[in-house]
């Protein structure tokens, strides 16, 4: 079973620029939801959405072409692909040659879905992979996520490793439906320690959660070592223990690191996923 020390991250790498899907390297979502306590059905639906920034190849007569990527990954997928593993495999289509876009979209679908469900009998489902040609790069928007901000709070902060126990909501009162935003989420990559920035939208329908407790909580992720995913799935299961909402979602976008955005949703509900628009920090 691949961990992630086992991987690229925080070793010298070699680029290589011709095209190589071995370098992707899955690694098993399931060891850290035991540690949150998922250990049979999945408690959510959702998808992790990523962007890539960075990819090139050649066209048959050796002219570079550049592109975007959307890669929209299930959560029912046994694995996560490592981070820089997956810049690796993007750099190695450099020097490449392809006949066309589809044909490079079609050879990244393949790659990506085989990693993801590495080891697993039948798949489930299948991550949907989509190439933005310079074409289409003026459509690209920008847009923050909707809801209402917690930051305005003038809120005292002392924690900064998770603390669920600071969540609160009224249960004595009616539910209400409401979407609250923060862009105060910072947590640490699993294995580097570096900085990962995000954003996070919860949006529930339940007893009033208090916000300042919210916040706080949000705060309490700044030292935490964890990967995008595994954060997103330990907030979700955190409010629906502490705070017991008829529905939930969380859902948050982290700013790029190596070229790449990584943009978990999780939510207890089936519902449309958002479309995969950046926000201006990213």
């Amino acid at each position: 079973m691949n961990t992630p020390e086992q991987s690229q991250l925080g070793k010298t790498s070699a680029y290589a620029d011709q095209y190589a899907p071995s370098l992707l390297f899955p690694i098993p979502r399931q060891t850290k939801r035991d540690e949150i306590g998922i250990t049979a059905q999945l408690p959510f639906f959702g998808a992790d959405l990523w962007t890539a920034f960075e990819l090139s190849w050649l066209n048959q007569r050796g002219k570079p072409q550049v592109a975007l990527v959307h890669f929209t990954i299930p959560c029912e997928t046994p694995n996560i692909i490592e981070s820089k593993s997956f810049k690796l495999y993007l750099n190695s289509f450099n020097n490449s040659r392809f006949d066309s876009p589809e044909a490079v979209q079609e050879r990244l679908r393949e790659d990506v879905n085989e990693a993801l469900w590495h080891g697993a009998a039948v798949r489930q489902s299948t991550a949907g992979v989509r190439v933005i040609t310079q074409e289409a790069f003026a459509q690209q928007k920008v847009q923050e996520l909707q809801g209402l901000n917690l930051d305005r709070l003038d809120i005292d902060c002392t924690d900064y490793t998770p603390r669920p126990d600071l969540l609160k909501a009224d249960h004595d009162n009616p539910p209400v439906t409401e979407t609250l935003v923060s862009h105060l989420l910072k947590s640490n990559c699993l294995v580097t320690g570096q900085p990962d920035w995000g954003s996070v939208q919860i949006s529930y329908t339940g007893a009033a959660i208090d916000q300042e407790s919210l916040l706080r909580y949000i705060v309490s992720f700044r030292n935490h070592n964890e990967f995008h995913e595994q954060c997103v799935e330990r907030i979700f299961m955190d409010i629906t223990r502490q705070c017991r909402p008829l529905k939930l979602s969380v859902y948050a976008r982290y700013t790029r690191r190596g070229g790449l955005d990584i943009n978990p949703l999780r939510t207890s509900a089936p519902m449309a996923l958002p479309v995969n628009v950046r926000s201006a920090r990213q």
